[in-house]
């Protein structure tokens, strides 16, 4: 799993008060006492840290920010003793939200430049800051941030008064961001939105929350179908009700139908779909056929792909990927499943090109690829080594060395921020030195999310770390699993992070929560397991194959539904199969849950990777992914679920 992750910092200080650094613990102090706003503690702290501490820009990063984070002069005197730090860069859009918020407009003008990664805030203080001069050439470009279903910052309200007021906004453009925000499931955006419009259209604000409680009632009462305003209700109480159950919301559909546009009518099906796809019922192609390519968004019309695939019908999915944005239709996902829908229906041709491009691609698909192009299209392996001059060079790099100290001092997220922000233009050869000098430093998570950004040079032992191998076969062989599996799991579930903790309680290396390692305990016989012991690499990994082997018994042996059920809970992942056989690549892309689907491609594929590291003889990944057998009528799984849908901790 593999998104932005909440570790536990179980009083971890990796160094010792042997080798401690002078001012560490001062600095520990200084952290402490910023976070908690406590300027008393803070100042105590910070006289003891010493200018030459390898964090000290840190210290004077977070005395500015607790102190004087108004104080222009001495915020710009630090930005230009720090140029491209990250430190820097944080104090600039801290300090352009203060000069924006001010109307300071000449001065936000000259910064706004050198900041590298604005928000939206900073965007639209940017535009207004335009308009303040008179300058209207990005006007246009301020419009797209308009067409959004998210709330916006304050700082946007004026901005687009401005923009509505000097017609680069009109009624039609409120209208389509309306929809947006009640098609994003923000009512209370939509409500907002809709005072923009004329009142003889505008829905009544009590319609927004009656159609989010309670959509069948406002459905059959209380809409005026001659206001737009109460069509689009309409629209948003169909969605809300296709949610809960498609059959009532087509029949809702049809006592409408008469009373929408032909368009209305084109997104209302479109809706109830994508509803109907997730829950993978026989009518969704159906539907999205009556609202047809032009009534649907990218969105749904990957759903329609994904319940034309359940379906077999494999011209739908080659028309329907054409129908998407050039940006859609070219990512791998789409750019695999046009290629087999060509095969499918005899054009060879047109899937040659796709699937040579993808087979040079290190990922799911790119395997996928390569096995419908044969063995005889199959790349080496790629371990290119640097030297300990190259390694001695990036340690030397001020920012690897502010995130190593990080690091040591148990501050795992500023470590991997100051890492990340570092690394961001490193070559190819810097970043694979990188890489190594995090390994050395056992900092896994960093090893693999560096080695994974090369562009040319790469190192898949890097990429693909194995660490604690002799704990992993012992439980691999314990269970009759297979090693790569396991090892391909791991690493998805924490980058081989062991002191890590989710939001909901999952921990170590195979990211395991409280109950099921208390049933699995249980079944395992072991007395006296306190919920700590869960931490242990041993006890951790042992647990995590014990639970793996379990859903896959409980599956029809199936690798894919247990790779599931590890994820998303065993039920969901029955649930998810089909009254016949079919084809596990299918299965997976259609999942409903994003999160869990992208996470059984990564575990699959990284589990090839770890057979070629280990020397296993070769299997195709469509063999190891294998056929997912029909739902079986009934099935008594539990626990459910192992983790709980959270990310692992080497999420960036």
């Amino acid at each position: 799993m593999f998104r932005e992750f909440c570790l536990a910092l179980l009083c971890v200080f990796a160094a010792s008060s042997a080798v401690a650094a002078p001012g560490d613990s001062a600095v520990l102090k200084a952290r402490q006492a910023w976070a908690g706003k406590k300027i008393m503690e803070f100042g105590r702290a910070a006289q003891d840290v010493p200018a030459d501490h390898v964090l000290a820009p840190y210290v004077e990063y977070w005395r500015l920010t607790l102190l004087a984070r108004h104080d222009d002069q001495r915020v710009a005197d630090f930005l230009a003793r720090y140029p491209g730090s990250r430190q820097a860069e944080m104090l600039r859009a801290d300090w352009l939200k203060s000069l924006g918020a001010r109307g300071d407009w000449e001065r936000y003008l000259a910064e706004y430049p050198r900041l590298e990664k604005p928000e939206t805030v900073h965007q639209c203080y940017a535009y207004r800051a335009d308009w303040s001069r008179g300058d209207r050439r990005r006007a246009r470009e301020a419009v797209a941030l308009w067409f959004t279903g998210r709330d916006l910052p304050l700082a946007c309200t004026p901005l687009f008064a401005q923009l509505r007021a000097a017609g680069f906004i009109n009624e039609e453009d409120v209208w389509r961001r309306l929809r947006l925000a009640l098609e994003a499931g923000n009512p209370g955006v939509a409500r907002s939105v809709a005072q923009s419009l004329p009142e003889s259209q505008r829905p009544a604000a009590a319609l927004f929350d009656r159609a989010t409680s309670a959509p069948a009632r406002v459905l059959r009462a209380g809409l005026d179908p001659a206001r737009r305003g109460d069509r689009e209700i309409a629209l948003y109480a169909l969605d809300r009700l296709a949610r809960s159950d498609s059959a009532e919301a087509a029949r809702a559909l049809a006592d409408w139908s008469s009373r929408l546009t032909d368009a209305e009518r084109g997104a209302a099906w479109a809706r109830l779909g994508v509803w109907a796809a997730r829950r993978h019922e026989a009518a969704a192609p159906a539907w999205f056929a009556r609202a047809g390519v032009q009534g649907t968004t990218d969105s749904q019309r990957e759903w329609w792909v994904r319940a034309a695939l359940r379906a077999g019908d494999w011209p739908s999915v080659g028309r329907v990927i054409d129908s998407m944005s050039e940006a859609q239709r070219t990512q791998p996902v789409w750019r695999y499943w046009r290629a087999r829908a060509a095969l499918a229906t005899g054009g060879r041709g047109a899937a040659m090109p796709l699937l040579l491009g993808l087979s040079r691609e290190h990922h799911y698909y790119g395997q996928l690829a390569q096995e419908e192009l044969g063995p005889v299209m199959a790349a080496p392996a790629i371990n290119i080594k640097t030297g300990s001059a190259a390694i001695d060079a990036v340690a030397r790099e001020p920012g690897i060395a502010r995130a190593m100290a990080f690091y040591e001092l148990g501050l795992r997220s500023d470590a991997n921020a100051e890492w990340n922000w570092t690394i961001r233009n490193f070559s190819d050869s810097q970043l694979l030195a990188a890489a190594e000098l995090a390994r050395r430093a056992e900092w896994y998570d960093r090893a693999i999310h560096t080695a994974e950004r090369t562009r040319d040079l790469h190192d898949f032992e890097l990429r693909f770390l194995a660490p604690y191998r002799e704990l992993a076969q012992r439980a691999a062989r314990e269970y009759a699993l297979d090693e790569a599996w396991v090892f391909g799991l791991m690493r998805q579930e924490s980058r081989f992070v062991n002191v890590a903790k989710s939001s909901v309680g999952a921990s170590g290396l195979m990211q395991i929560m409280p109950a099921t390692a208390r049933w699995i305990a249980g079944k395992l016989g072991i007395r006296g397991f306190q919920p700590a012991d869960i931490l242990d690499p041993a006890t951790n990994i042992r647990f995590g194959a014990y639970y793996l082997s379990h859903v896959q018994t409980s599956l029809d042996g199936s690798p894919v539904l247990a790779t599931a059920a590890y994820n998303a809970g065993p039920s969901r992942a029955q649930r998810w199969r089909d009254t016949r056989p079919m084809e596990a690549a299918i299965y997976i892309e259609s999942i409903p849950f994003a999160e869990t689907r992208d996470y059984v491609k990564k575990v699959m594929s990284n589990a090839m990777y770890y057979a070629a590291r280990f020397g296993q003889p070769s299997v195709l990944l469509k063999d190891r992914l294998g056929e997912v057998p029909a739902r079986a009528t009934a099935a008594a799984i539990s626990p459910e679920p192992a983790i709980s849908l959270e990310p692992g901790p080497g999420a960036d």
